[in-house]
């Protein structure tokens, strides 16, 4: 059985859940409206560039959470399914996910986004198993801390072993499918990487290393 990684956004959906969420946020006038826009943009732009600072913002993201109980959260969360998630689905990566479960393959999502946001989208695509990283709850509440090791960049590389040694899976015959150039330090260690609409960055690598390049949006 070959595991068959996927980023989640800009591969699975046509878009970026944990940009999304932001605007959700915005939009139903539960944040400051400039100044989170304003934040979450130019997080979101260093992310593209390659210069995030995974800390500094996986507590801005995970700070409104704080502000609401879990039942809160999850009314909040089946509105942003419905109208920021749901436009964002991909028939070509729906049957994708399809293709590696026909194939006996097991598929698993790995994903900087915090889990709050990606797991019942997760759950939606059919994906029981994903990586992503975490924010801290205590008392059941969120307390607005990123929790353990971010899943970001060198991150997914450590958060993907730790649970191969958990679950005794292993990388042989794998698969990882991704758009950015920051998953390449998780895409240089599997057997088969593929760029999914992939930025610059990482479609000029993929070039020269012969990999794959797809694209799940035409």
């Amino acid at each position: 059985m070959a595991l068959a990684i996927f980023d989640l956004d800009n591969t699975l959906l046509g878009g970026d859940s944990d940009h999304a969420w932001g605007e959700f946020l915005v939009a139903k006038g539960l944040v400051d409206s400039d100044e989170f826009k304003a934040k979450n943009d130019e997080f979101y732009l260093q992310y593209q560039r390659g210069g995030l600072d995974i800390d500094a913002y996986l507590r801005f993201a995970l700070s409104p959470l704080s502000q609401y109980t879990q039942a809160e959260l999850s009314t909040l969360h089946a509105d942003f399914m419905a109208e920021y998630i749901a436009p964002l689905r991909l028939p070509k990566a729906d049957a994708l996910l399809q293709q590696h479960r026909d194939a006996g393959d097991f598929v698993m999502i790995i994903t900087a986004t915090n889990s709050f946001v990606t797991r019942p989208i997760a759950v939606a695509l059919g994906v029981n198993t994903i990586l992503a990283s975490e924010g801290e709850v205590v008392n059941g509440r969120y307390t607005g801390k990123p929790s353990g090791i971010p899943c970001f960049q060198e991150g997914k590389v450590t958060r993907l072993n730790n649970w191969l040694e958990e679950t005794g899976h292993s990388l042989s015959g794998s698969y990882f499918y991704s758009d950015s150039h920051n998953d390449l330090p998780l895409l240089k260690i599997v057997d088969h990487a593929i760029a999914v609409d992939p930025d610059d960055t990482l479609k000029a690598y993929a070039i020269a290393a012969d990999w794959p390049v797809i694209s799940l949006r035409d």
